[in-house]
């Protein structure tokens, strides 16, 4: 098989390497289609902690060509359901050592010694790849697999929401109308929140409304962000009501301050957003408002519930796939991504198609 392998910053080898053998509990998968997000732009620009070679590729759906023999090993995903040859399904990426004290509470997601495959380790921009069955989670019927991919982040995405402990007659706030963002004001929506989004991008801002939300704002980077009355007051419902929900999905010092200001006395703000740099805030304002400030990484075993919320909306889901290319086409992928991000929401990768 061939494997696309980026053997250092924003340089990529087609490789040919063995397919892999089926071992007990792991499953043979011909990939189909990987979404690419703005972390695998990260890892290509050499951004990022990952190491180098690395093959890429973590938002993956294939379908099962090979399991490994039920009668020496479970062949069932970790919902119970059986997975056979044929099957389209998606991938969880995450994998964790089931030791360590996250892992010992029920928190895997952020566990001490987490790996995500295509950003630690290798992943998915390959003609197959080799996975546990537990990792593997069913595509439902009728949903197309070009859409299926977008199961990892809409999984992300809804971690952060229930994160938040949202509820219905809320009002919410949602910083970034990147992929995350809007799935996030979607979800939300669905939860009977109402949702204010915001972005410095008026394409990507009017796009929330697409997803739910109420109304957008194109923040202006050098001016003061809008207080949480004058966001209320989008609502065109009652302006008094607080903003007691805020989801920072840009990972923006400024953005996260704002967050802060903006949410109410009680309310709870989700960072999902990831950066190395600082946020300077006043730490008199979390206390006085006694905020709570939650972080949100990977997902608790959602891409199931991801890909039912895909199901659910494949027309809205389908606008986020903007950009796309062939397997032999990834060195251009990630170039738009860099020079057209503005334009730029899911870029899709097809690997098994044309071309191939």
């Amino acid at each position: 098989m061939k494997a696309a392998t980026t053997v250092a910053a924003g340089t990529l080898e087609y490789q040919e390497r063995p397919i892999p053998t089926p071992t007990a509990g792991t499953a043979l998968v011909r990939v189909e289609h990987v979404t690419l997000c703005g972390t695998d732009l990260h890892i290509w620009q050499g951004e990022y902690l990952n190491p180098f070679p690395i093959v890429q590729g973590h938002e993956v759906v294939g379908r099962v060509e090979q399991v490994a023999d039920s009668d020496t090993s479970d062949t069932s995903d970790a919902s119970g359901a059986s997975i056979a040859c044929g099957d389209t399904v998606v991938l969880s990426p995450v994998r964790s050592c089931g030791a360590c004290y996250a892992c010992r509470v029920g928190r895997p997601n952020v566990c001490e010694r987490v790996s995500v495959l295509g950003c630690y380790e290798d992943g998915a921009l390959a003609q197959y790849i080799l996975a546990p069955v537990e990792t593997l989670r069913k595509v439902p019927p009728g949903l197309p697999s070009e859409l299926a991919p977008l199961g990892e982040p809409a999984s992300i995405a809804m971690q952060a929401v229930r994160r938040s402990r949202a509820h219905a007659g809320e009002l919410a706030l949602v910083i970034g109308c990147g992929p995350i963002g809007l799935i996030s004001t979607l979800y939300l929506r669905e939860l009977g929140v109402d949702v204010v989004a915001a972005d410095t991008l008026p394409e990507r801002a009017e796009t929330a409304k697409e997803f739910g939300a109420v109304e957008a704002i194109v923040v202006d980077p050098a001016a003061a962000f809008p207080t949480g009355p004058q966001i209320s007051a989008l609502t065109a419902t009652d302006s008094t009501r607080p903003v007691t929900v805020v989801i920072e999905a840009t990972g923006s010092p400024s953005a996260f301050a704002a967050a802060l200001d903006v949410a109410a006395p009680t309310g709870r703000v989700v960072a999902v957003g990831i950066s190395d740099r600082d946020a300077r805030l006043p730490l008199r304002t979390i206390p006085l408002k006694e905020l709570d400030i939650l972080g949100s990484r990977n997902s608790l075993d959602l891409i199931g519930d991801g890909l039912r919320l895909i199901a659910r909306h494949q027309e809205r889901f389908a606008r986020l796939i903007t950009h796309r290319f062939g397997f032999h086409q990834i060195e251009r992928a990630f170039d738009v991504m860099h020079t057209q991000a503005e334009h730029v929401r899911k870029v899709l990768v097809t690997v098994d198609g044309p071309g191939r």
